[in-house]
Parts: structure tokens; C-alpha cells; sequence
């Protein structure tokens, strides 16, 4: 079902139509909620400057690497993430200056991928992202940076917004990706293009001569640019699943493949699998100017402490 989801919202074809016209009185409903929520909603300053990253869509822009980027140029900074996909409820700290406190599936794997990314940094998971900004405050945080902040609305903050490509859909949930309705984009402070502001940089390590791809991401079609000529088959599981070692095992052996083909983000939910991995090593290279922005937004807000 979930193949079939993002078929409808990501790669949109002239059969979807008639299912898209059933689902547009939804959409609509949907975005009309959304867009009083934004009106209506006052923002909150919490007397400390947080920088969010965020998107307009379900999944699949990237936003977890982009944020491990930023963070390396203010390494010691708090991170506030829903943790979704997790399997657990609450408020939890996932690390503290670099010492990992919690498992991944207390944690769910972008807040992990964050916490053993960038080894200085603090990790929070949170539903109520105000209740974690309160608590990384007591922590002594000095710089916060919200993951998938965007529409984080009642926050005061500096919101960067990754646009997401070839937009074809621009419905809202539930007929297309959209959270909220596109128009809102003009509300980032700093909206940013894949291949304009940010490029992607694609790495391997411990390639083998015949791999399976098994990977729990959203889109994942977005991979396929990037894959070696080596990959045999693919396997897609929903957005955030988390991975059984002899299914995986299973697999590579019905496929009589020498390696498993996975992301970084899949990869923290394997760590005491015994099984020949391959790893997609994902990394940003993103422009000067945003790093600027973020450095004068927080100079600002101190200047009017």
C-alpha cells in the first residue's frame, strides 16, 4: 500500500485521476484546517535563537543531511525532532554532548543518525516540540535547531524550507504530499532548491559484486540515480520500518546476492546485524549564504537580548 501511496503523491500518473477527484473534498478540507491553524496561531519566544528545518512534504527531501550540515558548523547545538517511527511516546534524550543514552527504537533512526553524526551534539526526542525546547534550555542549550520545524507554528524561529523537486502533485494529504497548502512556503525565512543551494554527494563503501538494495525510506525512487550497476534487485519497506535480521538474510540469499545495499539511516537500525552490508553514504554540499544567514540570525537575536 505504501508503494502505491507515494506512486500517487511522487511520480502522479493519468490513471491516478479518478482516486485524486475522490480524495480532492479531503485535501481541501485539510488545507483549509491547516491554513486557520497558521492564521490563528500566535508564535512563542523562547528567549533562545532556534533555526528549524523543514519542508512542505510527507518525506524525502532530504532534511536530516542537510541539518547534519549545518550542525557541523555549530556542532555543541541542541537538536529537537519528533522522533517519528519510533517506538516509543514522550520526551526522551537520545544523546548529550556526544554520549548516546537511548536506543533506536526509543529514538527512531534520523534523531540516531543526528546523535552518532555529529558526536558533539545533543539529541532530543519530543511530540511537543515546546516541551523539548523547555528542556533543552534546562540543559544548558545555547543554539536550538528544530528537524521538521516548518510547521512548528506557535515557535519563534528562523525556518529554512527545502523545496522539494519536479512538483507535479501539489495536493495536500491526503491526495497529495502536501502538509499544508503550498502557498505557505513564503512563510520560510529561507527556502532552498536541491541542485541550486544544496548538492547531493554520493559515496559507497563496501561495494560487493552482486547487491540487493533494502531500504525503509520515503520515495525511494529517489535512489535510483545514484545506485551501482551492481544492484540486482530492491526491496522497499514503509517509511521508518524497522528491519528483521532473517528476513534480511532471507533475502540475500534468494536473490544469491554477496551484499546488502543500505542508507545511513537504514544502517542504525542494523547495528548488531551480522550480515554483509553495503552502505549509500550521503553527504550535502551546500551554499556559503546559508550558512550566513543562519550565523547573522543568531547574532541578531542575541543583539536584541
Amino acid at each position: 500500500m505504501h508503494i502505491f501511496i507515494e506512486s500517487l503523491w511522487f511520480h502522479t500518473k493519468w490513471y491516478h485521476f479518478p482516486l485524486l477527484i475522490v480524495l480532492f473534498p479531503l485535501s481541501f478540507l485539510w488545507g483549509v484546517i491547516m491554513a486557520l491553524r497558521r492564521f490563528f496561531s500566535k508564535e512563542r519566544d523562547f528567549g533562545i535563537p532556534i533555526i528549524s528545518v523543514g519542508n512542505l512534504v510527507v518525506g524525502g527531501t532530504g532534511k536530516t543531511p542537510f541539518l547534519i550540515e549545518l550542525l557541523s558548523k555549530h556542532p555543541k547545538a541542541f537538536v529537537i525532532s519528533r522522533g517519528y517511527g519510533r517506538q516509543s511516546r514522550g520526551y526522551f534524550l537520545v544523546s548529550q554532548g556526544g554520549e548516546i543514552l537511548v536506543g533506536v527504537d526509543t529514538s527512531a533512526d534520523e534523531p540516531m543518525l543526528i546523535a552518532q553524526s555529529v558526536k558533539e551534539c545533543s539529541v532530543i526526542v519530543s511530540e511537543d516540540r515546546k516541551f523539548g525546547i523547555q528542556k533543552a534550555k534546562e540543559l544548558g542549550a545555547k543554539i536550538i535547531f528544530l528537524d521538521d520545524g516548518f510547521n512548528q507554528v506557535g515557535v519563534k524561529k528562523f525556518s529554512i524550507l527545502l523545496q522539494f523537486q519536479n512538483r507535479v502533485n501539489m495536493l495536500p494529504l491526503p491526495a497529495g504530499p502536501y502538509r499544508e497548502l503550498p502557498f505557505f512556503e513564503r512563510s520560510a525565512d529561507l527556502i532552498v532548491n536541491e541542485g541550486v543551494d544544496f548538492a547531493r554527494l554520493v559515496d559507497f563503501e563496501n561495494l560487493g559484486k552482486k547487491m540487493v538494495l533494502v531500504t525503509a525510506i520515503s520515495n525511494p525512487a529517489r535512489l535510483d540515480e545514484f545506485l551501482p550497476k551492481d544492484v540486482v534487485a530492491k526491496y522497499y519497506f514503509e517509511d521508518h520500518s524497522y528491519f528483521d535480521e532473517d528476513s534480511l538474510q532471507d533475502i540475500l540469499e534468494k536473490e544469491g546476492a554477496d551484499r546488502l545495499l543500505v542508507t545511513q539511516k537504514d544502517l542504525v537500525k542494523m547495528v548488531d546485524f551480522k550480515l554483509p552490508l553495503a552502505i549509500i553514504k550521503l553527504k550535502l554540499e551546500i551554499k556559503n549564504y546559508i550558512f550566513d544567514a543562519i550565523d547573522n540570525y543568531i547574532k541578531g537575536y542575541e543583539s536584541e537580548r
